[in-house]
């Protein structure tokens, strides 16, 4: 059994979960994702009972957890549960939490402003770069040097704040560019010229 995978997911009071026609439907305070799941995994809405053996699944269409079970132990089955018992969870999560990704911009004169939602970024070029976020995912300049991406769909917020970032990626002399918040950028040491005498 995947270690991943056969953790029940746990629903959080006041969402709402649908399994129907091979899709999840999932519906909370920060909204509606939806996900179609592959043939080889099934996906059950159930209760979990404590015994002696430990936690016991029962299905139950009002019951508070998911269970991700896979058809059969071929290798492509395998590979399948622990990456939807992930892909669940993360659509739980984002519903009643959010995901959110931080964006730090480092340069002289470089910045970054909204216009309405879009994000307009100053990176050295001779035009601004207008980035626009996708539905369900927001942007925020707290300051023009710093950029939060937030939404729901964790993929979508993901791939939001790395077109940010490849809009002008980091350089290694100077560091110049749209980095993470937390990553580290290896610096190469530029040439240096020794006067001859």
């Amino acid at each position: 059994m995947s270690r991943i995978g056969k953790q029940p997911v746990t629903i959080p009071a006041g969402v709402k979960v649908k399994i129907a026609d091979g899709k999840l439907f999932v519906e909370g305070p920060k909204g509606k994702l939806e996900l179609s799941f592959h043939k080889n995994v099934s996906l059950q809405l159930g209760k979990l009972t404590r015994s002696d053996n430990g936690n016991v699944f029962t299905p139950d269409a009002t019951g508070n957890v998911i269970s991700v079970s896979r058809m059969d132990d071929e290798r492509l089955s395998k590979s399948i549960h622990g990456l939807m018992r992930t892909l669940v969870n993360n659509m739980v999560t984002g519903v009643t939490t959010g995901f959110e990704k931080r964006l730090k911009i480092e340069g002289v004169g470089y910045a970054a402003k909204m216009d309405k939602k879009a994000v307009v970024l100053s990176v050295g070029f001779a035009n601004q770069i207008k980035l626009e976020p996708p539905t369900g995912v927001t942007a925020e300049v707290p300051d023009p040097n710093t950029i939060v991406v937030k939404g729901a769909d964790k993929q979508m917020v993901g791939q939001f704040a790395a077109e940010l970032r490849l809009a002008r990626p980091p350089e290694p002399y100077q560091g110049k560019g749209v980095r993470y918040e937390n990553e580290v950028v290896r610096r190469k040491e530029g040439k240096s010229f020794a006067s001859g005498g």
